[in-house]
Formats: C-alpha cells, structure tokens, sequence
C-alpha cells in the first residue's frame, strides 16, 4: 500500500512538471532515451557487459546524437540550444542508470539461482562396483586402466 502511494504522488508531481517543460525538450529528452539505448547495446557488446562503460555508452550515444542534432540546428535556424543538449544528455543517462538498475537486480537473481541449484546434500553411498576381475574392455578402448573401478 505504501509503494502504490508513493507511485501515485511521484505521477502527480510528474504531470506538473511536465507541464512546465517546453514540448521541445521532452522531444530531445526521449532522443536522448533512444539513442542512450542503441549506445548502451553496442557499448555492452564491445564490453562484454561492464556496467560503467554500458552507462557510458548510453551517455556518449545520447550526446552525439544532440550535439547533431544542435549543429544541424545551428546550420538551418542560426541557434544553438545547452538545454537541448542538456536535455537529449540526460535522456540517455536515465537510460543508462535504468539499465544497470535492472541488469543489477537480474545479476542477483541468477546468482541465488545459482546458489540454489548448487546446494548439495552429502549422500553417503558405497563405492563398490559388481565386477571386480573382469576387465571391462570399453575402458581399455578409452586408454584407462580397470584400476579405475577398484577403491
């Protein structure tokens, strides 16, 4: 019950900050989200999963796609714009930080897999095998010894 009340009061404070927001800046913020996300697949690829160059891979994507976008800008209407850039920026960062959020908590849950499926319970059983002068003739084909079988 306290999560669902903490849920609707940040939904209430987002719905006045959004209305405060130039409809401009929303646009680069989810830019930025976008092309956060395609910098962080391509940097968790070359990586191999490391969290920081992920993260920095979702903040290089969303800046190079907004300083594009502000020099393209700045070529047709004559303005270059730090809050677009800042705002495409912090699109991708919010990607990068949701990322590890839930790639930390799906690393958790694999390791108590894990941990689960490694829990042994120690069976005492007999080592004793039926034949004991027989050579087993599989074994001499595989190069071992029939000593194998005898403790």
């Amino acid at each position: 019950m306290k999560n669902i009340f903490i849920i609707i009061i940040f939904a209430l404070l987002l719905q006045s900050a959004y209305s405060q927001i130039e409809q401009d800046k929303v646009l680069h913020f989810l830019g930025g989200n976008l092309y956060g996300l395609v910098g962080a697949g391509i940097a968790n690829e070359i990586s191999d999963g490391d969290r920081t160059w992920t993260f920095m891979g979702a903040v290089g994507g969303s800046l190079l796609i907004g300083l594009a976008k502000e020099s393209i800008d700045q070529k047709q209407y004559g303005g270059w714009s730090n809050e677009d850039l800042l705002a495409t920026v912090l699109g991708g960062a919010t990607i990068g930080v949701t990322i590890d959020i839930f790639k930390k908590k799906k690393q958790r849950k694999r390791e108590q897999l894990f941990k689960d499926a490694t829990k042994t319970t120690y069976l005492q059983l007999e080592k004793t095998f039926p034949i004991e002068t027989t050579e087993i003739k599989s074994l001499l084909v595989l190069g071992m010894s029939s000593t194998v079988l005898k403790k």
